[in-house]
């Protein structure tokens, strides 16, 4: 595949190969066409070949070549099946894209500090496992780490106290920067204010901006209630102190901490049927 594009990126060369899609032709057909000298053509058209475009056979003094088309139909369904990968629904491009929007929106109420101050956002799920099973999730540090980011981040450094006055350090990277080469995505810091064990946790929690000042402080409330044989966790986060700057943090908790309990759900629901093995990922502190 990588030769075949090689070969069709030079203009001259998708030239010529347009015209042997009408019919096959000779060299010096082609080099008259192509307004191109014969020399040149002669180049480009064994260029092709050796990529498995065309062939060419000797007829009398003429070298006649012709278009292959099962490498171009090859190459057209590759880019099928990429435009199918980027249009699918609820994927990661999808969600580039709500998130996009989002952000614009932000970005132009964002006139002043405090414009994002008493913001809300709710989020309820039912979980497979008992209340304390769930508050384990909730507030132990390695099994916070398995779900605490949204689906591109991975968590990098993680300090959750769970006692009132208890300190928070959330600092997460790219997921797919495994050596820790690349910059730091984000970085939070907060404080735990309310525990109750396996009914309901409170904390504050405040995003930094790249130069180490506060985007927003979010009050998160999590109410855990037994439902059946799970627990339905109802979350709610409070938004005060927003800096004009929050915008792109903003924009992204709806999207982001929804994708992270999906993901808690998730293993949740794995750890109930047996299938994960309670391997703890991330790096903790």
């Amino acid at each position: 595949m990588d030769a075949l594009l090689a070969a069709l990126a030079d203009p001259a060369r998708w030239r010529l190969v347009n015209l042997l899609a009408e019919r096959p032709r000779s060299v010096g057909v082609l080099a008259q066409l192509a307004e191109a000298r014969q020399p040149q053509t002669t180049k480009h058209l064994q260029t092709l070949e050796r990529a498995g475009i065309v062939t060419s056979q000797r007829t009398g003094q003429r070298r006649v070549y012709a278009l292959r088309a099962t490498p171009l139909r090859e190459l057209a369904a590759a880019l099928v099946a990429l435009a199918d990968t980027v249009e699918q629904a609820e994927g990661p491009h999808a969600t580039h894209d709500r998130y996009g929007l989002g952000l614009q929106a932000e970005r132009l109420a964002a006139g002043e500090p405090g414009w994002a101050d008493g913001r809300s956002f709710s989020f309820l799920r039912t979980l497979s496992g008992s209340p304390a099973l769930v508050w384990r999730h909730l507030t132990e540090a390695p099994l916070l780490a398995r779900w605490w980011t949204p689906d591109d981040l991975r968590v990098s450094e993680l300090l959750f106290e769970a006692r009132p006055g208890g300190r928070i350090v959330q600092e997460y990277r790219d997921a797919e920067d495994a050596d820790g080469s690349d910059q730091v995505v984000g970085r939070a810091e907060g404080v735990v204010e309310d525990v109750r064990p396996s009914e309901r946790l409170t904390y504050r929690l405040s995003p930094l901006l790249p130069d180490g000042g506060i985007a927003f402080t979010a009050r998160v409330d999590l109410g855990l209630r037994p439902a059946g044989s799970g627990t339905e966790l109802d979350v709610r986060w409070q938004i005060d102190d927003s800096a004009v700057d929050a915008a792109d943090f903003v924009a992204g908790i709806e999207i982001g901490f929804g994708q992270s309990l999906d993901t808690l759900a998730a293993h949740l629901a794995a750890d109930a049927h047996g299938t994960d093995d309670h391997t703890d990922s991330g790096s903790t502190t």
